[in-house]
């Protein structure tokens, strides 16, 4: 790729964003783009007030970024939780980082021209034969930039971790009055061989080994049967409530027989919606669901110590029995993953897994096809007719400059909610569990598809074959293709920051849907707010590779630290606005996101330092290179005690805090009144009693004024 490509890139991606951005600022004034812009505030009853019809709506501003830019880390973690406010440090971790980078980086970059300008030529011209000794010196510049760049990378996740651990202890001391902390998941019940059920079983096991602490429990069941029904009844009422509105609308009309026939219609339908209400309640009984019992229960407890101790404690000498865990909070439980037997969850995974893996190795055929494009020398070569872009003139920058990364975006877009669907299938018992799975799927089909395949898609099956049969020339070999793609990933920087997050400012595709539903099936009818969670399994893993491509690029083509600082400050803005309007927080993990980013930047380092090592390997320079080794060693050493350190405060809840907790509520008394609720928040879907009454998602408007 040529300047001229790089630098249509990077204009066409400038002026799309300030375009989008004018776009978004303007729409985000008009009231009737509420439900689209502001659903957050809107769902909890908070007013938003409008500017005037005037000129003023129509004039496009950027005061909600420098208003972002004021939101504190604390108003985050109270208004959205701690998994939010990791999305947030993630990008300001990134700038950091990337600042960090760029400025020694620079540093060494000055004084290798201070070399060549000023001291090289006098040098020479008294010493002919020390060429090769200064071009040694400035290679060690660079070795020297590789060490400060990884330790103080060290240093930086060091600091997080330890944090954002901070963070997560008095995050869930903040939230100790949630049922998940007195409450212990418990699967593979054995039936009761007196009572021939298996609650009874249930109560009598930790009524006998933890009489102390147990509360109560409550049992799931198969509840298919329930939920069609529940089905049929939504669809009858939706089609009752349709039939109303339309004689409302025509009662003062002529249309008086079909509006007749219309209410002889709605009164059929009532007495069916009735009809399938006798029967849900029906199979809501006591006496009915008893045959439907699945071995899986919510157990409460006394205590979150108590809760805690039956969690992480082996409750049976056949392990295969009486499994415990924390329970999810009542919002994040993926109730239909529990009906999974346990026994058969490796089954549902390993089938996860190779999906995963089809579809990585499916999409390596779009991956290739995009660097043909961005090689237009290749591309002439393969499909002779592309020679015609040529005649036009600056059309061959903008089809090998920007077109790649921008196709290349549009093939990877559905790629996060294709590995959230199967996450969802691997028998995950809460939804922050399948975020997580999906996080790690899509981070690695990235690094695989985007990263690796972009830099060997030239010769695909040469290159694999080379790695297989010659090993030990992998650092080498990485280092001259991750060389010669540098104003590649330039590019995909560009349109991933620019574009990309403009795009997901404006939200495009809520505005065409919301246009056609207001001009088709739900013209006249009151708009319902577009209100979904923050999407943890999109975002993570693309700005965790956006950080390894800024880390892996850091000593060869710093060049590209500039753009990444510009990316993450913009996906700063637009997510803290998102969070802030946006985004529902269906659930808090307290920071369990964490450890994985660590990992995913970790790997970035690692991948840098051996890169490096193939890079001063090419110069030979195999001193540089050895010395190199003993870096990478420390790196997997830190990343070790990491583990160690800190890991294990994020998978399970220590007994010391838990103790804490209980001992800061015995004090204001709030123990019992918190225990008492637990049991009851766990309400299964199926069981919830049937009513058909008018959705308060359209009461939004009249919280919508003008000044």
């Amino acid at each position: 790729m040529n300047s001229e490509s790089l630098l249509a890139s990077v204009g066409i991606n400038i002026g799309l964003a300030m375009v989008i951005l004018f776009l978004f600022s303007i729409l985000k004034k008009q009231p009737s783009n509420a439900a689209i812009y502001y659903p957050r505030p809107l769902s909890k009853r908070h007013p938003i007030t409008f500017p005037p019809f005037s000129l003023r709506r129509f004039i496009p501003s950027f005061s909600w970024i420098p208003r972002a830019f004021r939101v504190t880390e604390d108003e985050i973690l109270q208004t959205n939780g701690l998994d939010a406010l990791i999305v947030i440090r993630l990008f300001k971790f990134g700038s950091v980082d990337s600042y960090n980078n760029l400025s020694s980086c620079w540093f060494s970059i000055i004084y290798d021209q201070l070399l060549l300008i000023a001291i090289v030529p006098w040098i020479l011209a008294q010493y002919p034969t020390s060429k090769q000794v200064l071009t040694c010196k400035m290679l060690w510049v660079h070795f020297m930039c590789l060490w400060f760049i990884s330790l103080y990378g060290l240093h930086l996740l060091y600091r997080e971790y330890s944090e954002i651990l901070v963070k997560r202890i008095q995050q869930v001391r903040n939230l100790r009055h949630r049922p998940d902390q007195f409450t212990t998941l418990v699967r593979e019940i054995p039936v009761c061989g007196e009572h021939q059920a298996r609650g009874c079983c249930v109560d009598h096991f930790f009524s006998k080994y933890h009489p102390y602490s147990y509360h109560s429990y409550k049992m799931l069941y198969d509840g298919k049967n329930i939920e069609d029904l529940s089905k049929q009844a939504r669809y009858v009422h939706e089609k009752v409530q349709g039939l109303r509105k339309k004689c409302e609308g025509k009662k003062h009309g002529k249309e008086s027989d079909e509006c007749r026939d219309d209410l002889l219609k709605i009164t059929g339908l009532e007495e069916k919606l009735e009809e399938l209400c006798r029967k849900i309640r029906q199979l809501q009984s006591e006496d009915m669901l008893k045959g439907k019992e699945l071995p899986v229960a919510f157990v409460t407890f006394k205590s979150r110590w108590g809760a805690a101790m039956a969690a992480q404690t082996q409750q049976h000498t056949n392990p295969l029995l009486w499994i415990t865990e924390m329970a999810p909070e009542p919002s994040d439980v993926s109730w239909r993953n529990l009906s999974i037997q346990y026994k058969i969850l490796p089954v549902y995974k390993i089938g996860v897994i190779l999906a995963a893996t089809l579809l990585t190795i499916f999409f390596a055929v779009p991956v290739t096809a995009v660097q043909g494009i961005a090689k237009f020398e290749k591309l002439k070569k393969w499909f002779p007719p592309a020679m015609a872009i040529e005649f036009i003139p600056g059309l061959s920058s903008v089809v090998t400059g920007y077109l790649p990364s921008a196709v290349l975006k549009g093939f990877i877009y559905i790629v996060p909610f294709a590995m959230l669907g199967m996450a969802k299938l691997g028998g995950s018992i809460s939804k922050s569990k399948e975020e997580i799975k999906a996080c790690n799927m899509v981070f690695y089909f990235l690094l695989g598809n985007v990263f690796f395949l972009s830099l060997i898609s030239g010769s695909l099956l040469d290159e694999i074959g080379e790695y297989v049969s010659h090993p030990k020339n992998f650092p080498s070999h990485l280092a001259a293709l991750v060389s010669s793609q540098a104003d590649f990933f330039m590019t995909y920087i560009l349109t991933e920051g620019l574009s990309g997050f403009s795009l997901e400012v404006l939200q495009p595709g809520l505005l065409i849907w919301d246009f056609i539903k207001s001009r088709t099936y739900c013209r006249g009818k009151e708009k319902d707010l577009y209100l979904y969670s923050l999407q943890y399994f999109r975002i993570i893993p693309i700005v965790s590779l956006s950080i390894l491509i800024g880390i892996v690029y850091a000593v060869i083509a710093p060049l590209l630290l500039p753009f990444l600082i510009v990316y993450f400050f913009l996906g700063y803005a637009v997510y803290i606005n998102q969070i802030q309007d946006v985004y529902e927080t269906v659930y808090d993990t307290c920071g369990t996101f964490w450890p994985f980013i660590h990992h995913y930047i970790i790997v970035a380092i690692i991948l840098m330092q051996i890169t490096m090592i193939g890079l001063f390997g090419l110069k030979s320079k195999p001193a540089a290179s050895v010395s190199t080794i003993p870096l990478l060693l420390l790196t997997i050493m830190f990343n070790e005690y990491c583990k160690i350190r800190f890991l294990p405060a994020f998978r399970s809840h220590s007994i010391q805090n838990a103790v804490e907790n209980d001992e800061f509520d015995e004090k204001s008394s709030e123990v019992e009144h918190s225990f008492d609720k637990a049991i009851e928040e766990y309400l299964q879907p199926c069981l919830v009693p049937v009513s058909f009454t008018q959705s308060d998602s359209s009461l939004y408007q009249p919280l919508i004024t003008s000044w």
